[in-house]
């Protein structure tokens, strides 16, 4: 999606794969397409240094964040023999970072990528129609209860993204079920659906308040609306404006065919 956005918007692209978390096939897929990538390399996920060293080769300036990283692998044994990071991945993990969360690795990456010459820029600038819109996006509207969850966890979801310790919150009959950290939605979801057997249960996935829409945007797709399916799942509620939907007709035509309500909410805090 990022690659047509870009490609469209008369942009040369570049495209660095992070080993073991992209598609295996994403190279020949991305590169066959007549609007993919006109290069693509492998990199590690810890290899900082050799991502900026691609771009100022190729003479890149200009670069965004697209996709997912499953930073709990992160936490495995002899994670520094497996992943075997680079001198820079090195200082920012252990120096410029103020901590391990998101946004403060992400900051310090995208600070360590400033000092050399290339720019992080907004994820969603080359794919802004795939955003979430207001409203009920489905047919299928909430029943009157799921309507109380909605509210109940949306202030719920804003506060664990204030505290940057994840974006989404599994609610049933104003109770929360489970909360998402650092296994991420998909394994939130299983959760969810196992300590809540009798489902109908609502997940509320929001931005942060003060989100940087360069790294971490809260984005769903086919893929969620199965896993919420499978855990019986009544609706998902999405941030409006700022929620990446992957494959938005297919998504929502998913949705129907589940019985799951899927709606846009815009955030009323000041």
């Amino acid at each position: 999606m990022v690659a047509r956005g870009a490609r469209r918007a008369g942009q040369r692209v570049v495209v660095i794969g992070l080993r073991g978390l992209a598609d295996r096939a994403l190279r020949e897929h991305i590169l066959a397409s007549p609007q993919g990538a006109d290069r693509f390399y492998w990199s590690g996920v810890v290899r900082l240094g050799r991502w900026i060293r691609i771009f100022r080769r190729e003479g890149v300036r200009r670069a965004v964040m697209a996709g997912s990283v499953r930073k709990r692998e992160m936490y495995g044994r002899f994670r520094l023999l497996r992943y075997l990071p680079d001198w820079t991945s090195i200082k920012v993990w252990f120096f410029r970072a103020r901590d391990k969360r998101n946004d403060s690795l992400l900051s310090a990456a995208a600070d360590e990528m400033a000092l050399r010459g290339v720019m992080l820029e907004s994820c969603v600038q080359y794919c802004a129609e795939s955003l979430a819109g207001q409203g009920v996006l489905t047919r299928r509207s909430p029943p009157p209860g799921v309507l109380k969850d909605i509210e109940f966890g949306w202030r719920i979801a804003k506060e664990l993204g204030r505290l940057d310790i994840g974006q989404a919150v599994a609610v049933k009959e104003q109770e929360v079920i489970a909360v998402e950290a650092i296994e991420g939605t998909d394994e939130m979801i299983r959760r969810a659906g196992q300590l809540c057997r009798v489902g109908g249960w609502t997940l509320v996935k929001a931005a942060k308040p003060n989100q940087d829409m360069r790294f971490d945007v809260p984005t769903v797709g086919p893929e969620t609306i199965r896993h919420l399916a499978e855990q019986r799942a009544a609706a998902l509620v999405v941030e409006a404006g700022k929620t990446v939907i992957i494959d938005l007709p297919e998504t929502l035509a998913l949705a129907e065919r589940a019985d799951i309500s899927v709606i846009g909410r815009w955030n009323d805090a000041p």
